[in-house]
């Protein structure tokens, strides 16, 4: 029986905040790591003489084995505890920023980022299924959003705290740093486990889709599904080309490593509060109507940056957050609508590989377009291609409508 406060509320027992407390650390870390990368990128050319293609294949390497793995990881987590999975994951993610730390060229820092991945890998399906399992019923999604939240909040602080660092130590000294911080949550992890800490149940609907899902098996033969699926992956690359070129874009404008930081973190901060309203502007414009505003955002942001000067810049990355992170919110939350019940986790775990996929082979095709093209055009092709989606949701929108009046 779930306990209540004093006017009849549910309140969250010991275990569920042990839980929440967990999938929430692990999630500011493992996010973080991901997305301080970026300010790193523009140090490593600069250190290793290397072009924006390797630039992308840097990117690339890391995004690859976190999509690639993060099934097999569920799966690894269902015989084993998750909590150790998942301290193992962030102990190794941190590992392999030292390693990166101790890295004296390209092939140095593929290797790191390549087995950092790996330790990511486990973050996401396993977090997830640890606050799910912990909070019953319509608690469960409150306690998801907090989850979900707080990998915003690593996304802002790690990257910004990175920059800061690079302003008065070597970037080797200041991984070294980062990872210590991963070093002490993994040992954290392992001390508020909520008890008990048992495998994920094998025999669970979750653990059959998952399984499912690893060998291929198409959650729907829906066409609309294929579709949402679509704009997902145009979308998804273009949000992780971007972020990968914005900080040579604005070194290009005459940013310093802390302001390129610092418009990292106004980038990320705009797309949490993307998450949020776009979130409620699909509930209630519709997925189309979102697209077309959300992407015709991103856009016409990026083509306004390009020729922006640096101080206004500044003031339209919040803006270009807010759509960019905005159209993953309507479109995870209208898988349900597509795919029969049954199917709903394959659905979403096929949908998330797939996406990060999309995010993994970006960096090194847009990097060919930079090393031939420069970063100014390659950034508008990105703008421009972004635009792709919103046909896409036209041809979407009667099969949503149909869909919804079943």
């Amino acid at each position: 029986m779930t306990a209540t406060d004093s006017i009849g509320r549910p309140r969250a027992t010991r275990t569920e905040g042990r839980a929440l407390a967990v999938a929430a650390s692990a999630h500011v870390v493992h996010d973080g790591y991901t997305d301080l990368l970026y300010v790193l990128l523009p140090v490593w050319q600069a250190e290793f003489g290397l072009g924006y293609a390797e630039v992308g294949m840097l990117r690339g390497s890391y995004m690859a084995t976190m999509s690639a793995l993060q099934i097999p990881a569920a799966l690894v987590a269902e015989r084993i505890s998750p909590i150790m999975v998942l301290a193992g994951g962030t102990l190794l993610a941190a590992g392999c920023l030292l390693l990166a730390g101790a890295s004296t060229g390209l092939v140095g820092l593929l290797v790191a980022l390549l087995l950092g991945g790996v330790g990511a890998s486990v973050q996401h399906p396993i977090a997830a299924s640890i606050v799910s399992s912990a909070f019953d019923g319509a608690r469960s999604r409150t306690a998801l959003g907090v989850y979900n939240f707080s990998g915003d909040v690593g996304k802002m602080a790690l990257p910004a705290l990175t920059a800061l660092l690079l302003t008065v130590m070597t970037w080797r000294s200041a991984l070294w740093i980062v990872a210590g911080i991963g070093i002490v949550v993994a040992v954290l992890l392992l001390l508020l486990a909520p008890a008990p800490t048992a495998p994920l149940p094998r025999s669970s609907a979750t653990s059959r889709d998952t399984q499912a899902a690893l060998h291929g098996q198409a959650p729907s033969a829906s066409f609309g599904f294929r579709l949402l699926f679509a704009i997902s992956l145009i979308d998804s690359a273009a949000r992780m080309g971007f972020l990968t070129f914005l900080p040579f874009l604005l070194q290009a404008k005459g940013a310093a490593i802390a302001q390129i930081g610092l418009g990292l973190t106004l980038v990320f901060a705009g797309g949490a509060a993307g998450k949020l309203v776009c979130g409620y502007l699909g509930a209630r414009l519709g997925v189309l109507a979102t697209v077309i505003l959300t992407e015709g955002l991103t856009a016409a942001g990026i083509l306004l940056l390009l020729p922006m000067p640096r101080e206004f810049a500044f003031l339209l990355l919040p803006v270009i957050g807010v759509g960019l992170n905005g159209t993953s919110s309507v479109l995870y939350g209208t898988v349900p609508e597509l795919v029969s019940g049954e199917a709903r986790t394959r659905a979403f775990g096929i949908f998330y590989t797939g996406t990060a996929g999309a995010s993994a082979v970006a960096p090194p095709i847009v990097g060919l377009f930079g090393d031939r093209f420069g970063v100014p055009s390659t950034m508008a092709g990105i703008a421009i291609g972004v635009l792709a989606t919103i046909p896409l949701a036209i041809i979407l929108n009667p099969m949503l409508a149909r869909a919804q009046a079943r």
